[in-house]
């Protein structure tokens, strides 16, 4: 991408006195008449930088306009480089290692192996996901659309998007778009889209903010429930809910009131205690959710 490289090139200029265009090409992969465009843009912006010609010519910033050799300290380089690598582990590449590599140019001692933060983003879904990751990258970055088939709870569908945020929220990955067929945002779960491909066709990107992503809005609570658990599963509570979710009731038993996004998704997961929860309200959903532990039940027998 074209702004890692020029934020690459300004971190170069910041820790060397100077630097030669066909250095910088060698370095970024790239022609020298690129760099010369990259260092235009970098003036342009505001950066101060000299062009000398001759035998110990190169480019430079001007003198007086450097406080520092350094944008950041060793310390914020290795936070973002442990961020940096969680999404490597999301891709499965290096991508964002060598952007680092990259930034701290002239300092080893950032890259060394004694990070004590360790971030690993990956999933199940890993082998699945992390070519969709890809793929929508490079779709978003040339405004291309995206075709896939999307499996909800009313059933699979066919649509086309255009891409403008890869979201990664509540440890799933989602892309924020605007959807063709509904004529607006959605926001879509990339473990539920298949056959994701690239379209030929490119789009005008429209003006957009970055998706609310909110509980309120990526999972709109339908009606409150209210459950009773036994005290054995007090653990698994506060690892879901956490301890102000708590109600302890006289017989010891723990109650817990949320607000529900839909009823299967509350009976998976009050079904996934076994015995040990009972579902105390909407009386409605308690009577049916018994009539489906039946059934469960029932087929279980033959």
């Amino acid at each position: 991408m074209k702004i890692d490289r020029l934020i690459g090139i300004l971190s170069i200029l910041l820790q060397q006195e100077k630097v030669t265009a066909p250095f910088l090409a060698e370095k970024f992969e790239v022609s020298r008449r690129t760099i010369n465009r990259d260092i235009e843009d970098l003036c342009m912006a505001g950066i101060p930088l000299v062009t000398q010609q001759g035998r110990d010519g190169g480019i430079s910033i001007m003198d007086g306009y450097r406080m520092d050799r350094t944008l950041l300290t060793s310390g914020e380089m290795k936070s973002i480089l442990a961020g940096l690598r969680s999404l490597d582990s999301v891709s499965g590449t290096n991508r964002y290692q060598q952007l680092m590599e990259k930034l701290s140019a002239g300092s080893s001692d950032i890259l060394a192996n004694n990070d004590h933060i360790l971030i690993d983003l990956s999933s199940q879904q890993k082998s699945s996901v992390a070519p969709k990751i890809g793929l929508i990258q490079d779709a978003i970055e040339q405004s291309q659309l995206l075709k896939f088939e999307y499996y909800s709870q009313k059933g699979g569908s066919q649509r086309q998007i255009e891409p403008y945020y890869l979201v990664f929220h509540w440890s799933s990955w989602y892309v924020w778009g605007y959807c063709l067929e509904k004529q607006g945002f959605r926001l879509f779960k990339l473990g539920r889209m298949m056959n994701l491909t690239k379209e030929e066709t490119l789009f005008d990107p429209k003006p957009v903010q970055a998706p609310d992503l909110s509980s309120k809005t990526v999972f709109p609570s339908s009606f409150e429930a209210k459950i009773l658990f036994e005290p054995a599963m007090k653990w698994r509570i506060i690892d879901e809910f956490g301890i102000d979710t708590i109600e302890e009731q006289s017989d010891g038993k723990l109650l817990v009131t949320y607000q529900a996004f839909d009823k299967y998704s509350l009976f998976s997961w009050v079904l996934s205690f076994g015995n040990q929860a009972e579902l105390a309200a909407p009386k409605n959903l308690r009577r049916e959710l018994c009539e489906l532990a039946a059934e469960i039940s029932l087929k279980n027998k033959n």
